[in-house]
């Protein structure tokens, strides 16, 4: 082979590895974040709109945040920055219940 073809493939391999897979693994990562979004969570959406999900519409592209009391905004699941508060688990909330009452007795 020539020495001469081989320093571009060699040039070619380390910026793969270097620059493109970084970005395709930090791309996967918020594609999962944003489609794990639940009713309950506590969001910012990359306009900087903090805010509850409500509801979200059936295709589940469009979600419903409550911004204020009586507020709610109709904003893409896309538009999502990132997921400050997860909703907190109904079975979490049911252990904690019998966890206090079994310290009261």
């Amino acid at each position: 082979m020539n020495a001469g073809l081989l320093l571009p493939i060699l040039l070619i391999v380390v910026l793969y590895f270097i620059m493109i897979r970084p970005q395709q693994r930090k791309m996967k990562a918020r594609e999962a974040m944003i489609r794990s979004a639940d009713v309950g969570d506590v969001v910012a959406t990359a306009g900087g709109v903090i805010g509850k999900i409500v509801a979200i519409e059936e295709p589940g592209d469009v979600v419903y945040l409550e911004v204020d009391s009586d507020v709610e905004l109709r904003v893409q699941r896309r538009a999502i920055g990132e997921i400050l508060a997860p909703a907190p688990e109904v079975a979490d909330a049911d252990s904690q219940d019998i966890a206090d009452a079994d310290d009261a007795d």
